[in-house]
């Protein structure tokens, strides 16, 4: 628990040090909101039912403080710890602005208009968190984006096309960060 307290608050040094030096902040971008989860904290390990080792369902994700004028909302789950590049694992857009949480199992309780795009496995939806046994503990990022606009994109699109629709209507930003080894 004390290393995960300590390697969290290296990164926040690490990104602290990176923002100091291009003279901005994601702040001074959009305006942050709180993401969380009831089944995991900031920092902590996603449960076992969340990942490849489990049930490989997405967990329930709620959003507080996000902009009044959001029209929908998409997340990007990734792992940036994988060993050769960032691994995508859950592309989703279209979720209405008024919703303030996702369910349990979203690839199956997604509802109408609401898009899931290509992961990792080359699936379309969530695909939970599976790094290389012995590989150590990745971190996993759910990304919320809080949009303006409700987002043009045909299913399975990817997670570079979903950032291209995206750009110049983010509104708002949040993102949960949990932890999971093997």
């Amino acid at each position: 628990m004390i290393f995960e307290k300590l390697l969290c608050r290296l990164w926040d040094l690490l990104f602290v040090a990176a923002v100091v030096t291009v003279g901005c902040s994601k702040a001074d971008t959009h305006p942050e909101f709180d993401v969380e989860s009831p089944a995991f904290n900031e920092g902590t390990m996603i449960p076992r039912r969340h990942t490849c080792d489990g049930e490989d369902v997405s967990p329930i994700l709620s959003f507080f403080g996000y902009p009044e004028e959001t029209t929908s909302f998409a997340i990007i789950m990734d792992d940036p710890d994988a060993p050769l590049e960032t691994v995508t694992h859950w592309v989703i857009w279209n979720l209405p602005g008024k919703t303030n949480f996702v369910t349990e199992d979203q690839n199956e309780n997604a509802g109408e208009g609401v898009g899931q795009g290509k992961n990792m496995l080359k699936n379309v939806g969530y695909s939970g968190p599976c790094p290389p046994p012995k590989h150590g503990p990745h971190r996993y990022f759910f990304k919320v984006y809080a949009l303006d606009k409700m987002l043009q994109l045909k299913e399975g699109a990817t997670k570079k096309a979903l950032s291209s629709a995206m750009d110049g209507h983010i509104i708002g930003y949040g993102e949960l960060l949990g932890v999971y080894d093997r």
